[in-house]
């Protein structure tokens, strides 16, 4: 429960840190307004740290700028067009914007930045009533035109204006609105709710970079489900991720699997615990979050129905590889992280195999050769893939796995198999077979890893007797 003299006192404790007080001095003294706003407000009221300072006042860009320079240590103006300043303060970056009383052009969606004159009418235009809250300084007094305070305490998103002309005026304040229901684990009113359902389709105005962003942002949250499950409800994923909402594949009376849509969602919770367990502390890894939540999205292109009432989905992990591939790169992520979760999607199957049969050692390179630096990621990933309630089975599978990881660790130590190279080298290659750069020589190279896999670490002599006869049996058979 919050309470309004506790939420005071740590708003009192915000506006004595030194970066605050010395903000307010200076624009005080320079005969401007300010106020802490939004995000810093709500977390301070919530008990949350404070990660972010950010503030609103009626000086103008160039007025900002004069005053924050002899008070910081840098400054930056990339965000003068929309009337906000950087400035780097005892240590910490914080941003100061020109009261914002904004319109949108209609097919954008892009704001046309007008300037306001009141911190009333700023706080007015934000997303929710939650972080339309404001500390004015010097007077440390809490500014609530809308509520923001009520709804902190009922755990409730509410937009400060009609919902649909807030989502309107930025649909991706729709998203948002599923962010925060994960961020803060609070729920979204019904009227928000409808405007978002009814207004879907006006996401398509939104670019896909600031759309892959909130996505991001979600994914990155402690429990990303409760936003997920808004975006799938509302419809907003059937635009955004529709590989996800595809996962709600129907069963009939004959042929019944688990649901894949609700699996995904309990892997992903399950790779955020493994996630936390193996690096406590850490930052969230967004590509082991992006593979758990995408791992199963080739299931409906690839589910056949059999006799009997079986199901199969032969082959849904490359499948799968590709879609997720094409939707990240739809949404705008960079390659390397594109390349990374397609790569784990296609190998998140791969140790259900040693589960069925005793791998060779020369197997358990290959996995570890095939998954690369991506393997500590595939090792969570494939746990957190085990969600039966058959503990017999789920005891098996963890046995399993932990066998096979122990085989990874000990032949890693016996021949660093995180570096699994050939015994030779390109230029050796070409010493030892006396031909120049080209196509036999990568041919050469690739049957030497191979044997490497197979055989383990053999040494350049004994490589290059093996090499020879190779090459010279290959020769017999052209």
């Amino acid at each position: 429960m919050v309470r309004m003299a506790e939420a005071l006192e740590r708003l009192e404790k915000l506006a004595a840190s030194p970066i605050v007080s010395t903000l307010s001095r200076a624009f005080a003294e320079a005969e401007y307004e300010l106020a802490l706003v939004g995000g810093p407000v709500r977390d301070a009221i919530l008990g949350r740290t404070v990660n972010d300072f950010d503030f609103t006042t009626n000086a103008r860009p160039d007025d900002i700028l004069r005053i924050v320079t002899p008070i910081s240590d840098a400054q930056w103006d990339i965000g003068r067009e929309f009337g906000t300043i950087g400035a780097r303060i005892h240590g910490e970056t914080i941003e100061i914007t020109t009261y914002r009383a904004d319109t949108y052009d209609g097919v954008t969606r892009k704001p046309v930045v007008a300037f306001g004159d009141t911190l009333t009418g700023d706080l007015s235009r934000r997303d929710f009533t939650v972080n339309a809250m404001a500390l004015r300084l010097p007077q440390n007094a809490l500014e609530d035109p809308t509520g923001g305070f009520q709804d902190l305490a009922d755990h409730t998103l509410r937009t400060p204006i009609e919902p649909a002309v807030s989502f309107g005026d930025d649909p991706l304040r729709m998203m948002r609105a599923a962010r925060f229901s994960s961020q803060l684990d609070f729920t979204v009113d019904e009227d928000a709710r409808a405007a978002i359902t009814e207004m879907t389709a006006s996401i398509e105005n939104i670019s896909a970079e600031r759309v892959q962003a909130e996505l991001s942002k979600l994914l990155l949250t402690d429990n990303p489900r409760p936003g997920i499950e808004l975006l799938v409800d509302t419809g907003l994923a059937d635009i955004v991720l529709p590989e996800l909402p595809a996962l709600r594949l129907e069963a009939d009376e004959h042929h019944h699997h688990k649901d894949v849509y609700q699996h995904s969602l309990t892997v992903l919770e399950q790779a955020i615990s493994y996630e936390h367990e193996r690096h406590p502390g850490a930052e969230p890894d967004l590509v082991l979050r992006w593979a758990a939540l995408l791992h199963d999205i080739g299931k409906p292109a690839t589910r056949k129905l059999g006799p009997g009432g079986t199901v199969s989905f032969y082959h849904h992990d490359l499948v799968g590889s590709k879609l997720a591939k094409k939707r990240l790169g739809a949404l705008r992520y960079d390659t390397a992280t594109i390349k990374a979760v397609g790569r784990l999607v296609e190998l998140h199957m791969r140790f259900f195999g040693y589960t069925e049969a005793a791998w060779a050692d020369s197997a358990v390179r290959r996995y570890v050769r095939d998954a690369g630096d991506l393997l500590e990621r595939l090792h969570m990933l494939t746990r957190a893939d085990v969600t039966t309630r058959n503990r017999r089975k789920a005891d098996r599978l963890a046995f399993a796995y932990d066998d096979l990881e122990a085989r990874i660790a000990e032949l890693a130590e016996q021949e660093e198999l995180d570096a699994v190279r050939p015994d030779l080298d390109g230029n050796q290659i070409q010493q030892i077979l006396g031909i120049a750069p080209g196509r036999e020589v990568g041919e050469a190279y690739r049957w030497l890893l191979e044997l490497r896999l197979d055989e383990g670490p053999l040494g350049p002599e004994v490589a290059a007797e093996r090499l020879h006869a190779w090459w010279a049996a290959r020769g017999s058979a052209e």
